[in-house]
C-alpha cells in the first residue's frame, strides 16, 4: 500500500468488529508513528493506551464520575463561521441519515453521541495528552502524529476514529490513568477492525475544490 492509498483510505470509524488487537501491534504502530515531525524534535505527544483488560476498567471508572462537563479548550470557535459551519453541519447531517437518525430524533442523537464514551465498540482506545505549558505550534506537531498513526493504521488493516469528545471527561480519564497535572487531555482515539456491514462506516466526508482553499501565488 502506498501513502495516497493510505490517506483515501482512511475514514472516522464508528462501529467497530470485538476482534482484539493485541499489545504488541499497538506498541509497533506508536513506535512508527513517532517518526512524525515535530518543531525542534521536541516530540509533544503524551499516549496512554487502554487495551483488553483496562478497557473494562476504564468503563467502570466512568460510570462512576460525574457526566461530561465543559473541555478545557475550546473545540471549534464560539459562532463558527462559512465556509467552516456548513462543512460541520454537512457532516453531521450525512451520519445521522446512515444511522437513520432524524433531524427532531433528540434522544437517538444523543444516544449516538454518548457511543464515542465506548470507542464505538472498539478493543482498544489511546489518550492523547500534551503539556499545558507547550503552545499551538506544538499543538500541531500533535496533530501530525495523530495523522501519520492512523495512516499506519490502515496500512495493518485497522481503522481509528479520533475524538475530540473525550476531552468533555478529562477529569474521569485523567485520573483513571493518573496524568500529572501538567498534562492536558487534548483527544482519544478508538482503534480496532471496522464492522464493514455498518451503514454509518460507508460514511466518506466531502472535501471543497481545490480553488477555494489555495492559491498559487
Amino acid at each position: 500500500m502506498d501513502v495516497v492509498q493510505a490517506v483515501y483510505l482512511r475514514s472516522s470509524i464508528r462501529q467497530f468488529l470485538p476482534d482484539p488487537v493485541d499489545d504488541d501491534t499497538l506498541r509497533s504502530l506508536l513506535e512508527d508513528a513517532a517518526r512524525a515531525p515535530s518543531g525542534g524534535n521536541v516530540q509533544p505527544w503524551r499516549i496512554y493506551v487502554v487495551n483488553g483488560e483496562s478497557m473494562g476498567r476504564l468503563q467502570a471508572h466512568l460510570a462512576t464520575q460525574p457526566a461530561a462537563g465543559a473541555p478545557e479548550y475550546d473545540i471549534y470557535p464560539p459562532d463558527l463561521w462559512e465556509p467552516y459551519r456548513t462543512n460541520r453541519f454537512a457532516i453531521g447531517e450525512e451520519m445521522y441519515s446512515l444511522l437513520g437518525i432524524a433531524r427532531e430524533d433528540k434522544d437517538g442523537r444523543r444516544r449516538q453521541f454518548a457511543r464515542n464514551e465506548e470507542f464505538f465498540g472498539a478493543p482498544a482506545g489511546l489518550f492523547c495528552f500534551i503539556d499545558r505549558r507547550l503552545g499551538r505550534p506544538q499543538w500541531a506537531d500533535l496533530g501530525m502524529f495523530l495523522q501519520t498513526l492512523m495512516l499506519l493504521a490502515v496500512e495493518r488493516g485497522l481503522a481509528t476514529c479520533a475524538q475530540e469528545f473525550w476531552s468533555l471527561r478529562h477529569g474521569a480519564v485523567s485520573s483513571f490513568v493518573q496524568a500529572p497535572p501538567e498534562e492536558m487531555l487534548f483527544c482519544g482515539m478508538a482503534i480496532g477492525y471496522a464492522d464493514a456491514s455498518a451503514p454509518v462506516n460507508a460514511l466518506r466526508s466531502t472535501r471543497m475544490p481545490l480553488d477555494q482553499w489555495a492559491r498559487f501565488v
